[in-house]
């Protein structure tokens, strides 16, 4: 592994970071916003969304530290988010993609993680 991080994959890293902050902010709000009636689904999405944030913030460091291991996690969790925000493409959920942001960093992220050819070495381990 090289020891100097490449900018795209700092700047990727950057964005899962971003991605892993707004759903840590969505756990907590969402937490706060229990009410009476359906708690357990409250607590879990509440703990979903936290968890999830956690796992990208700890992966977008990872990835900053050329760890290989955290490239799969955010690869898969950038194709998943790039699917929601086609699934609200159209009709009265157009503002959703838009104002998640999901679209724009899912792509760039996933290419990025996958295409880019300075990027690539330093999260693949060397075979050998």
């Amino acid at each position: 592994m090289t020891s100097r991080t490449p900018t795209p994959l700092i700047l990727a890293a950057s964005l899962v970071a971003v991605e892993g902050l707004v759903l840590v902010g969505y756990g907590v709000v969402e937490a706060f916003a229990l009410t009476s009636g359906p708690v357990t689904t409250g607590v879990t999405t509440a703990g979903f969304f936290l968890g999830f944030g956690a796992l990208l913030i700890l992966c977008a460091w990872s990835l900053r530290g050329l760890r290989s291991w955290a490239r799969g996690p955010v690869l898969f969790a950038q194709l998943v988010a790039l699917g929601l925000a086609w699934s609200f493409r159209s009709g009265p959920t157009v503002l959703v993609p838009v104002a998640r942001g999901s679209g724009v960093p899912a792509v760039g992220s996933a290419a990025v993680l996958s295409r880019r050819p300075p990027t690539r070495p330093a999260t693949v381990p060397a075979s050998g």
